[in-house]
């Protein structure tokens, strides 16, 4: 007579097999099933062309939404930044009248000749596309930061061309941000924009100089216009050009003179009144 035990692992063995067999037909029966919905739907298809092209277009359309999703975003900038750049040039490679400039500058100015090529090089570009002279944005250059650079004033103003880089934050996002006030070259095209949007508002060079300053609502300019200008015209010199006209100067009140009565005394710009006046 079989013991307990035997007849446990008996049952338990026909128990598996039971439910191995029934796995198995189920696995059968649905396979069967798959491959008659199988047939069945490509004898629909076969007999409906219509259902087979909007199936196919519907397919190819969530194919390319899938791909569209899973690609990866790519962010271009529209401008390169310094490390792209080259800060650099040899200045005899450049026309004449620009090798004139940037040799003159170096000298004058105590500046490696081959950075400043590269702004010569960019002004001249500047200018061409700004309609703007390129030595009087090389002047400006000159007398705001002595083509320095990391030049800071102290209201705020920085870079080679003394741009206030906390008014005109927006114009350095194509840059990569404010602190590209620091490169040369997008410190010059954005000073370049400030300096054609402050000529257009005032009518004139002089007076675009003026707001570029900061002094479009001030009694004068302090002689900066002035300064500028001349040396605008040391730089035309230099380039074998015929100097600009000189334009009448705005006397400056000296310390002889009175204010009149009904005249209020001339207020001192301050840093709050340079950021507004050169917000442009």
């Amino acid at each position: 007579m079989p013991s307990a035990s035997a007849k446990a692992f008996s049952g338990v063995r026909t128990f598996a097999s039971d439910v191995t067999d029934g796995f198995l037909a189920i696995t059968h029966n649905g396979f069967a099933l798959l491959g008659l919905a199988v047939a069945f739907l490509a004898i629909t298809l076969f007999a409906r062309p219509d259902l087979r092209h909007t199936g196919e277009a519907q397919l190819r359309d969530w194919l390319q939404a899938r791909q569209v999703a899973m690609a990866p975003a790519v962010d271009m900038p529209s401008e390169p930044t310094a490390i792209e750049r080259a800060t650099a040039t040899n200045p005899k490679e450049l026309p004449n009248e620009q090798a004139a400039v940037a040799f003159w500058l170096s000298k004058k100015y105590r500046v490696a000749p081959e950075p400043l090529a590269a702004l010569v090089s960019e002004a001249y570009a500047l200018g061409k596309s700004n309609q703007i002279d390129p030595t009087l944005i090389l002047a400006i250059m000159a007398i705001e930061s002595s083509f320095n650079p990391f030049a800071q004033s102290s209201v705020g103003a920085q870079g080679l061309m003394q741009v206030m880089t906390s008014v005109h934050t927006d114009k350095y996002e194509n840059f990569g941000g404010k602190l590209a006030a620091f490169d040369p070259v997008s410190n010059l095209r954005v000073g370049v924009k400030v300096l054609k949007d402050a000529i257009a508002r005032a009518g004139s060079v002089e007076g675009g100089l003026r707001h570029y300053v900061g002094a479009a609502n001030l009694p004068n300019d302090g002689g900066y216009a002035a300064k500028v200008l001349a040396e605008h015209n040391r730089l035309r010199q230099a380039a074998g050009l015929r100097p600009t006209p000189a334009a009448p100067s705005q006397p400056l009140l000296t310390a002889k003179q009175t204010v009149p009565a009904t005249t209020a005394a001339a207020p001192v710009a301050s840093a709050e009144q340079v950021a507004l006046n050169t917000n442009l």
